[in-house]
């Protein structure tokens, strides 16, 4: 952007940053996106461009994109000095009031949250834990209790509700095409104890009578495995696109690269043919859940 009256490379330079890691700002809430709106526009009806207005409120260039993109949480000094410059009308100090963050979810994770809400299919491996659209509350509350550092129990309720919200895609979306590819030893932990451990089997089970949605286990035994880089997630869109996702300790990857997505799509397509059928996978959990 080169006058301040067009976000178009800003916003360019914002989705490449997400598209690969999104583990720095806070991706945005409704509500921040509306109030940098508000922001841009009365900057650019004062006649300011970024470049201008950024050393009069004392912010660098990027904090006020990142601020009139709704990727940062303002805070008071901006608050004021920007209302100097820009008409004293209040209309700042008013609407800051009701900004907020979409609460609940990581921040490098919510950007994929997105595209999985609108994906029409959905395959996903994991090797560390049951993926968060199949858990129960009783599992994803251990989860949570077992984190390190520890969350208080607001923290813990949030990320809950946030958690339990997500899964209403495989209620809502009967038309997106759900794939699990799950190993066995996920289910040996007993992660929560043997009671959490069964209502989680039982609750996989009863998911596995959905039609659009399929579990696979990947053995304990098995000699040649092509997940061993580590659990993966791959979305298409409805517009046919193909992203990936990979999770770290405390990061996410997003990946639209084509030849990223399309190596990833070849290795899990590898492990679906290594896993159990889904039939064989059906019966396994049944034999585990009646061991316990």
């Amino acid at each position: 952007m080169t006058d301040g009256t067009s976000g178009t490379d800003d916003e360019a330079e914002a989705v490449a940053c997400g598209s690969t890691s999104v583990g720095g700002e806070p991706e945005s809430s409704d509500s921040m996106r509306t109030f940098g709106a508000v922001v841009s526009a009365l900057r650019e009806h004062h006649g300011y461009s970024r470049e201008e207005f950024a050393p009069l409120v004392r912010y660098s260039r990027h904090t006020v994109v990142s601020i009139e993109l709704g990727r940062r949480m303002p805070d008071k000094p901006f608050i004021e000095r920007a209302e100097e410059l820009l008409g004293n009308t209040g209309a700042l100090r008013k609407s800051v009031e009701h900004l907020s963050r979409q609460p609940g979810l990581a921040a490098w994770f919510r950007q994929w949250a997105r595209l999985e809400g609108k994906a029409i299919s959905l395959n996903t491996y994991e090797c560390r834990l049951i993926p968060g659209l199949l858990q129960t509350e009783a599992y994803a509350r251990t989860l949570f209790v077992n984190q390190l550092p520890p969350l208080g129990e607001r923290q813990i309720e949030t990320q809950l509700k946030a958690r339990l919200e997500r899964q209403r895609l495989l209620r809502e979306r009967e038309n997106t095409a759900y794939n699990f590819i799950l190993e066995e030893h996920l289910f040996h932990r007993c992660m929560g104890g043997a009671e959490v451990t069964r209502e989680l089997i039982d609750h996989v089970l009863d998911l596995t009578q959905v039609r659009n949605i399929e579990v696979q286990l990947m053995p304990l035994v098995r000699e040649n495995h092509a997940g061993l880089h580590g659990q993966m997630r791959l979305l298409e869109t409805p517009e046919n696109r193909w992203y990936a996702y990979c999770e770290g300790q405390e990061s996410g990857l997003l990946i639209s690269e084509p030849k990223v997505v399309s190596m990833l799509q070849m290795r899990y397509a590898t492990m679906r043919s290594q896993a159990l059928s889904f039939e064989d996978s059906v019966s396994l959990l049944q034999r585990i859940r009646g061991a316990l």
